[in-house]
């Protein structure tokens, strides 16, 4: 088992919305984390705000194309979104500015529920989860920061390691499982939304993209080699009792394609 930790791309401003997002998303689950006891109620209430496809198609519940974005089906749900958020959101936040990443953020929700929309336009299953938004997120530092760093914890029985991981690697090949389960079908019976993910990145990607040209494109790439623009994080300092995995090498000789 892999799992994402932290990067080693520390933000230059306080990352507000991104701060705001985490609470809101946190409060709402504690305020209907009672519904919990009575799985008819929860039902009702995710069909009443959890975003709806046959709902959608008789024009009704626009609104739940951001409600559904803060409902989350169980506390491990919620963790693994808060997570992704924690780690990639104050990055592009940076990027964007407050306000233009919380308008980028939500349009990344709407287009990764739009996505699920047109899969299957009379599903009767509510879908529910800032996952298609956060995807958005990941989409945008895959364009902006392919090789910032990523620590990964492997859990592996017995073997416990923290592998830095270039970040291309880590979204890449999350996109690619996202897109291969969704071919396989696997969103029927209500599991993971796998193309609302796929969605959502490939959204953060296409709405990155004229910001990514007007800050040089290539030429961007080319200046840092696809790393932050700023000394990474070090965490030489924290002690832990998890064992690192090899010695770090700081390359920026060449871009990050070659």
């Amino acid at each position: 088992m892999l799992i994402p930790i932290r990067d080693h791309n520390p933000s230059a401003t306080r990352p507000y919305v991104t701060w705001a997002l985490l609470a809101a998303n946190a409060l709402v689950f504690v305020l209907y984390l009672p519904l919990f006891r009575d799985d008819m109620a929860l039902m009702r209430f995710f069909f009443d705000w959890g975003m709806l496809p046959a709902r959608i198609s008789t024009g009704e519940g626009l609104a739940t194309l951001i409600s559904h974005q803060f409902l989350h089906g169980d506390i491990f749900h919620l963790g693994a979104n808060l997570l992704f958020l924690w780690i990639f959101g104050d990055n592009m936040e940076e990027v964007w500015g407050h306000w233009k990443f919380l308008l980028f953020y939500l349009t990344c929700g709407i287009a990764a529920a739009g996505l699920e929309y047109a899969v299957d336009p009379q599903s009767m299953i509510p879908m529910v989860g800032a996952s298609g938004a956060i995807a958005g997120v990941l989409g945008g530092y895959f364009l902006f920061y392919p090789r910032a760093r990523v620590d990964m914890f492997l859990f592996l029985i017995i073997i416990f390691r923290i592998i830095p991981v270039p970040a291309w690697l880590v979204l890449g090949s999350w996109f690619v499982m996202q897109i291969l389960g969704g071919i396989g079908g696997y969103t029927e019976g209500g599991g993971v939304a796998y193309w609302a993910h796929a969605g959502g990145f490939m959204a953060g990607v296409i709405l990155s993209l004229p910001l990514w040209l007007r800050m040089g494109g290539w030429a961007h790439w080319e200046r840092c080699a696809g790393q932050p623009p700023h000394p990474e994080a070090q965490y030489r300092l924290v002690k832990s009792k998890v064992p690192q995995a090899g010695k770090r090498k700081h390359v920026r000789a060449s871009p990050w394609w070659r």
